[in-house]
């Protein structure tokens, strides 16, 4: 993992060194004012050398001009590199989320993944910019005031050192305590974000279930816990800070008792021990940063341990041997398919399933018999693993053996949940095709029956559609990400019940457009209202995970079988309403 953070540092090792360089003036600028106070204390005060105290106190004050300086480019240019390595870590890490599969998803919330890529890796930055100074700076000024107090008294400088070896023992116990308290606050902070993200983004739900006193509780409970984690984090970094610091007070306590039973047998001069005093200040203030550098250290180790975890979670994978899917004619076989989500249970079991170029093939059945689970198996947003496990062949070929950008660019996939990105109507249907024209976007429009919309409202194709297309009602969030199909315009079509959560009206409009971007193009098409799949080339019911049922509507109305009392159920719920 060490080797994992210094790489990060490589891009800017010049400015690194020169940061260094600069903090190592710094450390040795500040051994200067002991020297010159022992030797004035000790030759000019006593002899009166005026002159030489003038020019010594110009020097001084010329060193801590030029040491402000150093301050200046170490504090600047330190944090520059700092906020570089946050930002290059930052887009590897984003980068590394766009190539995780599915399956991550699943597992994790949006709320802790935005958790490390904000809060955690500014802890890495801040930890990236104090880390090196810190340890340089510190561990050259402890050697330089040790070397120095040696030259001044070695018997005093041992006695006074005795004390280090327990700094030492009580740092590393009180450590290992910080170090697991500081992680089970990241975690609980990563919960707050969580829930936040989740409850502002179902702000309207909960406000149409008036059970916002419920997100309340629900927040709390997640902010106790942060509280609860922090005070326990606190309270060891407590035990850590006293006790070290009690240590290092101990220090002055003993150069007060030492030091004056020396002085009293002239074993040292007053000047000396002056020097000695304002040296082991020299000595203790570098050894306070490192205690105080232990917090910081703390945050951004576990800041990054998390990093690290995300960028070592396994992307989606393609065989070396993949190739592209060219020339695409839109022939799908479901050749013996099973598959299961964990090893407990199948979702499907050996279903196979052909469809011609050009054909439409419509899946229905009861919810959880795993339609979705076969679409999303075709784009490979999950894998099936082992030959065992069956195939899913285009044009003849294993999805396995195509390359995963070629074989998601020939697929389009239009979903009951819409999800439109925050920015203008234009940029979202620009996302079927980013390098698309004008005329282009306009003509995907028309053909979802969304531009004579869209030329309605004052900024036209450049209006903002809010969080989610939150200003759009359902239809025309649905026509908007038909439009974007349009202009993608893939070989093979998946509609995912696609009019499913639109009133009937609404239905029936948008299925003139689902109409129109079938036309010419393979289609698989999961339906909850079996009405919009009559005229598919066939229709196969999927129940527990197994095909049980195959043929086109009025094949299947003849079998008598489970399509027909789910087509008889359905229509005889309409009639209720009617």
């Amino acid at each position: 993992m060490l080797k994992r953070f210094i790489s990060y540092y490589k891009p800017y090792k010049k400015l690194l060194i020169l940061d260094m360089i600069a903090a190592l003036l710094i450390s040795v600028t500040g051994m200067v004012y002991p020297i010159i106070t022992r030797t004035m204390l000790n030759d000019y005060f006593p002899n009166g050398l005026y002159k030489k105290i003038v020019i010594a106190g110009c020097i001084v004050l010329a060193l801590y001009i030029i040491r402000m300086l150093l301050r200046y480019f170490v504090q600047y240019y330190g944090h520059v590199i700092g906020v570089k390595m946050q930002s290059q870590m930052r887009k590897d890490l984003f980068a590394h989320l766009q190539k995780l599969p599915y399956s991550f998803y699943d597992n994790n919330e949006t709320g802790r993944i935005m958790t490390r890529i904000t809060s955690d890796l500014f802890e890495v930055c801040e930890l990236a910019h104090h880390g090196p100074e810190n340890l340089l700076i510190s561990s050259v000024m402890i050697i330089l005031s040790f070397t120095y107090l040696m030259t001044i008294n070695w018997v005093l400088t041992l006695i006074v050192f005795a004390c280090v070896p327990i700094l030492i023992i009580v740092t590393v116990h009180f450590r290992k305590a910080m170090n697991s308290a500081f992680d089970d606050r990241r975690k609980s902070n990563a919960t707050i974000n969580a829930s936040v993200e989740s409850s502002v983004t179902g702000v309207r739900v909960t406000k149409a279930y008036t059970n916002s006193a419920r997100e309340i509780e629900k927040f709390n409970k997640g902010d106790e816990e942060f509280v609860d984690s922090s005070r326990r984090a606190y309270k060891a970094m407590a035990k850590f800070f006293s006790s070290t610091a009690f240590i290092t007070d101990v220090f002055n306590v003993i150069i007060l008792i030492a030091g004056g039973v020396f002085l009293s047998l002239g074993q040292i001069t007053a000047g000396d021990y002056t020097a000695f005093v304002v040296s082991v200040n020299l000595f203790i203030s570098p050894v306070n940063t490192l205690i105080n550098f232990m917090e910081q250290y703390q945050n951004g180790l576990s800041g990054f341990k998390r990093f690290v975890e995300i960028m070592e979670e396994e992307p989606e994978s393609e065989r070396e041997t993949a190739k592209p899917l060219d020339n695409v004619q839109g022939e799908i076989e479901f050749r013996n398919v099973t598959y299961s989500y964990t090893t407990s249970k199948e979702v499907l079991h050996n279903v196979s399933l052909k469809l011609k170029n050009g054909e439409k093939l419509a899946l229905v059945g009861p919810s959880g018999g795993g339609k979705t689970t076969l679409c999303h198996l075709l784009p490979r947003f999950y894998n099936i693993e082992g030959e065992e496990n069956g195939a899913i062949l285009i044009d003849g070929t294993d999805i396995r053996d195509l390359t995963l950008d070629s074989l998601r660019k020939s697929i389009g996939i239009v979903q009951q949940d819409v999800f439109l990105f925050v920015g203008s109507i234009k940029e979202n249907i620009l996302y079927g095709k980013p390098d698309a024209t004008d005329e282009e976007i306009i003509a995907a429009a028309k053909k979802a029956n969304i531009h004579d919309y869209i030329m309605t409202l004052d900024d036209g194709y450049d209006t903002q559609i809010g969080e989610r297309g939150v200003k759009l009602s359902g239809g025309q969030k649905q026509r908007l990400s038909i439009a974007r199909v349009f202009l993608k315009d893939p070989a093979i079509l998946i509609l995912d019940e696609a009019t499913s959560a639109l009133d009937n009206t609404t239905e029936v409009l948008i299925q003139h457009s689902l109409d129109e971007l079938c036309k010419g193009r393979t289609t698989l098409v999961v339906a909850h209202r079996l009405s919009t799949v009559r005229n598919a080339d066939e229709i196969a019911v999927i129940m527990n995970g197994k095909v049980t049922e195959r043929g086109t509507h009025d094949e299947l109305i003849a079998a008598n079988g489970t399509y027909k009392s789910l087509y008889q159920l359905q229509f005889r719920d309409n009639d209720l309403f009617e």
